[in-house]
């Protein structure tokens, strides 16, 4: 398949309406809710289900009564033949996760898959460009080698993992190269151009969410992934990024604004 087709494939993706509703349900307000995992990073296989994470508000008195309210909520269930995922956190717990080298939160904030959003989401995606710090390439090698020992010790090999060790490396070293948060493996491969990417994208998009590999070079994919990490380890020592978040301050006000405003 091409990259201008699959390319094609991602831009044209409707998000389900059954998707809102479910947002809708929630029993705490919504900072926002984003749609991750495969859809986001561009090789969702027509099984997989919505990886759907959002930020909740707890009002004032299930955080500072005896009862408090619950920091993360989960809950996976089959909606109108759809297979979801959902995990909201709390403002507070997310915030404080934001101030840490996660990859994975900042990649929330800046999907463009946007389910539910208020004003204020806005205001924090603004603030959390004061999270991003050089030492988040620290995220993605740890993904990257959970992933490539997943990759390389099953039989068959899946597809899944391998897409994920090249998601990872690359995003992570765009980040280390721009500060910008990209996880979209079709957009970052028309950056770094890999000619082998396009057809394990289109493998995956057209087969099922555990689909393997029946004809597969370990070896060339060893070295490639291999090439990568240096490459991370390269952009990570030369990059410009801060050392530690500046963000603090401008999180805590949003916080005692967001709680307050939703306390009354």
């Amino acid at each position: 398949m091409s990259q201008r087709n699959i390319n094609l494939y991602f831009h044209n993706m409707e998000i389900p309406g059954s998707l809102n509703k479910i947002i809708g349900q929630q029993k705490y307000p919504l900072l926002f809710a984003s749609i991750s995992g495969s859809h986001l990073y561009g090789f969702p296989s027509s099984d997989s289900d919505y990886d759907l994470r959002g930020v909740h508000i707890l009002p004032l008195k299930e955080v500072l009564g005896l009862d408090t309210g619950m920091e993360t909520l989960e809950k996976s269930q089959v909606y109108e033949f759809l297979e979801i995922d959902l995990v909201t956190h709390d403002i507070k717990k997310f915030f404080l996760m934001l101030l840490k080298k996660n990859g994975y939160v900042l990649e929330q904030v800046y999907s463009p898959l946007i389910i539910a959003a208020t004003p204020e989401y806005e205001e924090l995606k603004s603030i959390a460009h004061g999270c991003i710090t050089r030492y988040h390439s620290h995220h993605y090698f740890g993904f990257a080698e959970t992933q490539w020992k997943l990759f390389e010790k099953e039989h068959p090999h899946r597809l899944k993992p391998l897409l994920y060790i090249y998601r990872v490396l690359l995003t992570g070293i765009y980040l280390m190269q721009t500060g910008v948060v990209e996880a979209n493996l079709i957009k970052l491969n028309e950056i770094f151009n890999l000619p082998y990417l396009p057809e394990l994208i289109y493998q995956k998009q057209v087969g099922l969410e555990h689909s393997t590999l029946s004809d597969i070079n370990i070896d060339f994919h060893r070295r490639e992934y291999q090439i990568l990490r240096n490459k991370l380890q390269e952009f990570y020592e030369v990059s410009q990024l801060p050392e530690v978040p500046t963000a603090k301050n401008a999180l805590h006000d949003l916080l005692i604004r967001l709680r307050l405003k939703h306390s009354i």
